[in-house]
């Protein structure tokens, strides 16, 4: 399989850096009936720690393997490489020590609202005698607790399937993967990065599957046995399916208790940052496909997870384009109306938002991609994405849309210049951003 260095996307890398380093965040909910329980974090089986796989025998090898069907150096790639790796030690830096106090914490590093996602933050009891708190985001907090299948999982016989019977999370699973990934890059009702939070200090969440994952970077290779044992999904499929994920969490959040929480407002981190977060000066604002309806100064929610579904639809599910479309609209309208008219409304959106999935799941042609490409960058061109955050979507869904057709090489340096647009939230201009997705429009 080939590897794109995809950061010509040195602005993903950084975004990664500041989303991985930086999470307080949440256990994603509802994916087809799956529940906090279902993630390693709250999983019933006993948490080894890393050090019960560092072994230069097991993944500790400091060169990659080739007489087994894994690398062995996977511990290697994790502490010198991975961003997660130093998820606790972030926590221990006058930046995050200064957030706990704006918080009214004693300190950062022993704050469960932090260490639930700058750690693998389970309970002492299911904690083994290797275990250490200050290894962060160590094997576990991915793999699952490694009691029932750390001993049997190198076993000659040994299956797949028989190590996820065994309690190994389905991290191969595109769908169960999003699910953990935004359990910690984007949020629910039982852990999530408030306005309060971000208020005190904490860095906005960004998360999109495809990316993140080739930036993590990834500690296995995309071989013929990793083919066999448990299947390859393409950047393309794995694009499209995190998004259903996200799209579906995002949805549920907009149902649950943040929404109808106390006080005058609902939790504001569900609205769009930048719809009150931007210069008094700025005098852009225009009307768009997207907020059609709205008035002048309208405080948006963020539907960022929602907006690259429509390129989908318009090539994959032509008849659910526009009233994906209407309901995207309805959702924004109703934040002016009621907490109770937004639950309704994004009800009414989850249901085109399921039609669309089984559309998805049937995989797309290399001309079916070239086209939701375009879609992609023609509504980026005309300005449909304005805020950062759908803008950051966008940028992102180019760049794996343009390796889904073997183009990536062909337009690096147009690439290189729309992630430069979005480099920074505080200076993104939607002028800018949209004449750099235009040159890669006509240059395509």
């Amino acid at each position: 399989m080939t590897t794109h260095n995809r950061g010509s996307t040195a602005v993903a890398s950084k975004r990664l850096a500041r989303a991985v380093l930086g999470a307080v965040c949440l256990i994603a909910a509802g994916l087809h009936g799956a529940t906090a329980a279902d993630l390693p974090q709250y999983d019933n089986y006993v948490h080894q720690g890393v050090a019960s796989c560092a072994s230069g025998v097991c993944h500790g090898s400091a060169t990659e393997r080739s007489s087994t069907n894994v690398l062995q150096n996977e511990y290697v790639t994790w502490t010198r490489l991975d961003g997660h790796a130093n998820a606790y030690r972030t926590l221990l830096t006058e930046e995050s020590q200064r957030i706990a106090r704006n918080l009214g914490l004693p300190n950062a590093h022993e704050a469960g609202i932090c260490l639930d996602c700058h750690a693998d933050n389970v309970p002492v009891e299911r904690r083994g005698p290797d275990f250490q708190i200050s290894d962060g985001v160590g094997c576990e907090a991915c793999h699952g607790g490694a009691e029932n299948w750390l001993s049997s999982h190198t076993a000659p016989g040994t299956r797949h399937q028989d190590n996820l019977d065994r309690g190994l999370y389905p991290t191969s699973n595109v769908e169960a993967r999003a699910q953990l990934c935004l359990s910690c890059h984007l949020g629910t009702e039982d852990k999530f990065a408030t306005h309060r939070i971000m208020g005190a200090g904490h860095p906005r969440l960004a998360f999109e599957l495809s990316t993140f994952s080739a930036l993590q970077p990834p500690h296995w290779a995309f071989d013929d046995d990793y083919d066999q044992r448990k299947g390859i999904v393409s950047e393309f499929d794995t694009w499209t399916r995190g998004l259903m994920v996200a799209a579906r969490e995002s949805i549920g959040l907009l149902q649950g208790p943040l929404l109808h929480g106390n006080g005058m407002f609902p939790e504001i981190a569900l609205f769009d940052c930048h719809s009150c977060h931007q210069p008094m000066s700025n005098l852009d604002w225009q009307p768009t496909v997207l907020t059609e309806g709205l008035e002048p100064g309208a405080i948006r929610l963020n539907d960022a997870n929602f907006v690259l579904l429509l390129p989908l639809a318009e090539v994959l599910a032509r008849p659910l384009h526009d009233r994906l479309l209407e309901r995207i609209r309805g959702l924004n309208q109703s934040a002016a109306r009621s907490r109770d008219a937004v639950a309704a409304a994004s009800r009414q959106l989850a249901s085109v938002v399921d039609e669309l999935e089984s559309a998805i799941s049937r995989g797309a042609d290399r001309e079916a991609r070239q086209r939701i490409l375009e879609g992609v960058l023609t509504r980026a061109a005309r300005g449909d994405y304005r805020d950062y955050v759908a803008a950051e979507q966008a940028a992102m869904a180019m760049d794996v849309l343009l390796i889904s057709i073997d183009r990536w090489e062909d337009y690096k340096d147009r690439m290189d210049a729309i992630f430069a647009t979005v480099e920074d939230d505080e200076a993104y201009r939607p002028q800018t951003f949209a004449a750099a997705a235009d040159r890669l429009r006509r240059a395509l």
